[in-house]
């Protein structure tokens, strides 16, 4: 009988990301000392596919710091690194009232930009994930099927829409709230000083 060989083949999947290893045993033929080298087809790699409800958590939790941004499009994304600055001169803002009292002026317009901010990322949050999985997967994870995992919507995606909803709403009015009550104080006081 002549020596046989096993031959391994590997069958992928058109669309990437899997592949299937089958193993066939056959005779080798005469005066062939080795094995042929087994035939692979390369396959493609899985992309790193976007998650709709990280996504939104990230931009209601980490928005201000500009994270979502940074998981969308990347650590170099420019919108991701100037959402930090309303958010510093927001904190620096609640320091002067600290040590100046609500008397002073630069913190009436520094705090709400932090309130802003804020806001606008409990905005975002809701938007994403409002967004449909075909839409979702079409504009962030556009290699993937319209229906892919990562666009779901699930209980946590319906929570991160429901304290955004809240938390961003209460902000928001207290921001300008804040702002405008500060001003209105201020013109009474200026001209009570003036009739005296």
């Amino acid at each position: 009988e002549p020596p046989r060989e096993s031959r391994m083949t590997t069958i992928v999947n058109p669309s990437g990301g899997w592949g299937i290893s089958a193993f066939e045993t056959r005779a080798r033929p005469p005066g062939q000392r080795h094995a042929e080298k087994p035939s692979i087809i390369a396959r493609d790699t899985l992309p790193v596919m976007k998650n709709k409800t990280l996504a939104a958590w990230l931009a209601f939790i980490g928005g201000p710091l500009g994270l979502h941004r940074f998981y969308l499009f990347g650590i170099w994304d420019t919108l991701g690194w100037i959402l930090p600055v309303p958010t510093a001169l927001g904190i620096y803002g609640v320091q002067r009232v600290q040590e100046f009292g609500l008397d002073d002026v630069a913190s009436w317009l520094l705090i709400p930009l932090a309130g802003f901010c804020f806001a606008g990322c409990a905005l975002n949050a809701i938007v994403y994930a409002l967004m449909t999985k075909e839409a979702w997967n079409a504009k962030f994870n556009p290699e993937a099927p319209e229906d892919a995992q990562p666009g779901q919507t699930n209980w946590m995606t319906i929570g991160a829409i429901v304290l955004s909803l809240l938390i961003g709403t209460t902000v928001l009015m207290s921001s300008i709230v804040f702002s405008i009550q500060r001003y209105f104080e201020y013109q009474i006081e200026e001209a009570q000083k003036i009739s005296q």
